[in-house]
């Protein structure tokens, strides 16, 4: 079939979290699976072209937006070693940024700039002559595609039969603006906004809401969290509209793509190792805190990584007031690595002040240095507040890192916890969002770690798992035969 998959970040050429690794591994996934398939991301300053062999086209376009226009150039290529293409819709102004996102968050300009890529998505069908049987919209930064495809181009022959796919990866961000504004850019009438509209949430225009009502079809990023979201806790308030869609929300748990995450060929690691050759992930380690300028003294400890943002969602908050007195009993080495809020940022700087011989910090994240750091811990930590897949705790299992997770969204449906008597289980989960089940499941952790038998077990159960992009890929194509069967 023809596939567009359309995202604010797809990597390697843009990317400002896990999405980016989601839309990448599928578009890849569906070229070799014989689809023809094309992604289309925004063309960021920040993307260096040159290095990925993306060319300027001779297609431009002008794009309305209010009472101008605007012209979309186009930028065209490859995904590395893929027959999958990729475009990338260019204007100077909307997309002249360092960040994927105008101020890493909802910037108060990119209202304008998403509807603008939304709006030059069909035109891009057009110009190159490329009918799509699923456009897979990602986020609420493309969902006005979809109501922009039903409302201008419904007339259109190369859209007759197109199916539109809405995948949620996270509900928190929903694109919150003003309506007269928006309306305005999109060229849709101001009578399509009115309280109860599609568009319309708390009197603003929520692209969330928009993606999910018109949508043929709605994924999740994993099973429980398609769940979840029916419940007012993790629905952001969105919860009429997604029970107004419940029979057409299905739960697909992301992948990992193994070609890139896999300790046996990973060229970010020194040596490289599997499940028949653990040792060799002991000597990483060993590598590692001594890179770091941790004690030889110390070095025996477990090593305990956080590799996320710095957020609340991540579970900061049910650490923050119990990590001086874990830290305290010098019985692990700690080592974060990634950027957030200030005050979590300010957190784990404290802690490394107050303990430097037990905590290794890193504020500036780098795949380099997370694929160095998930090979050579014993623990993840993951305390999701919420988690509506996350990828990192399947990256630790693949490395024969042993994930500490609170049992919400993805984590749920991807770690069990260890079973000493019957040998099954692949981690350490906590059903309860406190510091006390925390705490226990850290101690819990640092006892496993003293039982050299039990600790290889669970290791060797996670390594033995697949979590493949594949198996994600082939979820998605099932809901798009699903959408085109219904469209008959």
């Amino acid at each position: 079939m023809n596939i567009l998959l359309a995202a604010a970040e797809i990597n390697p050429f843009a990317k400002g979290g896990g999405m980016a690794d989601v839309t990448s591994y599928l578009c890849i996934e569906w070229g070799d699976m014989g689809h023809d398939v094309i992604g289309v991301l925004p063309g960021y300053k920040s993307i260096d072209k040159a290095a990925y062999g993306l060319r300027k086209t001779d297609i431009s376009f002008e794009v309305p937006m209010g009472f101008g226009k605007e012209t979309a150039t186009v930028y065209s290529g490859s995904f590395p070693n893929s027959d999958a293409r990729i475009f990338l819709i260019g204007h100077d102004e909307f997309f002249d940024e360092e960040y994927v996102y105008g101020d890493r968050n909802e910037d108060e300009d990119d209202d304008r700039r998403f509807l603008f890529f939304c709006k030059a998505v069909p035109e891009l069908c057009k110009a190159i002559n490329f009918s799509p049987d699923i456009v897979n919209c990602h986020d609420y930064h493309t969902s006005f595609i979809m109501p922009i495809l039903k409302a201008q181009y419904k007339n259109e022959p190369l859209f007759a039969n197109t199916g539109t796919v809405f995948t949620i990866h996270n509900l928190s961000y929903q694109g919150v603006y003003d309506k007269y504004r928006v309306m305005d850019f999109t060229g849709l009438k101001h009578k399509e906004f009115e309280v109860g509209s599609w568009f319309e949430h708390e009197g603003k225009v929520n692209f969330m809401k928009t993606g999910i009502m018109y949508a043929d079809r709605i994924l999740t990023v994993s099973p429980t969290y398609a769940e979840e979201i029916k419940e007012p806790y993790y629905s952001e308030g969105m919860q009429d509209a997604i029970n107004s869609r419940l029979r057409d929300i299905t739960g697909v748990l992301n992948g990992v793509n193994y070609r890139v995450w896999n300790p046996s060929i990973d060229t970010y690691l020194s040596k490289k190792y599997d499940s028949n050759s653990l040792e060799i992930k002991e000597e990483l380690k060993l590598e590692y805190l001594r890179g770091a300028g941790i004690p030889e003294k110390m070095c025996t400890l477990p090593l305990i990584s956080f590799v996320s943002r710095l957020t609340e969602q991540k579970g900061l908050d049910i650490l923050e007031n119990k990590l001086s007195k874990l830290l305290n009993t010098n019985k692990f080495i700690l080592a974060v690595l990634g950027e957030g809020q200030e005050k979590y940022e300010d957190l784990v700087i404290e802690a490394k002040n107050l303990f430097p011989e037990n905590v290794i910090l890193q504020l500036n994240y780098s795949d380099r240095e997370a694929h160095k750091l998930i090979a050579a811990s014993d623990f993840l930590l993951m305390p999701s507040k919420y988690e509506p897949c996350g990828l990192t705790q399947m990256y630790a299992l693949k490395y024969g890192t042993i994930p500490i997770v609170r049992a919400t969204g993805g984590l749920a449906d991807t770690i069990s916890n260890y079973s000493a008597e019957k040998g099954t289980g692949n981690g350490i989960s906590f059903p309860h969002y406190n510091r006390d089940e925390l705490e226990a499941s850290i101690r819990r952790a640092i006892d496993l770690y003293k039982s050299k038998d039990h600790i290889e077990k669970v290791r060797l159960n996670g390594m033995a798992e697949n979590h493949s992009s594949r198996r994600c890929a082939k979820g998605y194509l099932e809901v798009f035969k699903e959408v085109l069967d219904d469209k008959g």
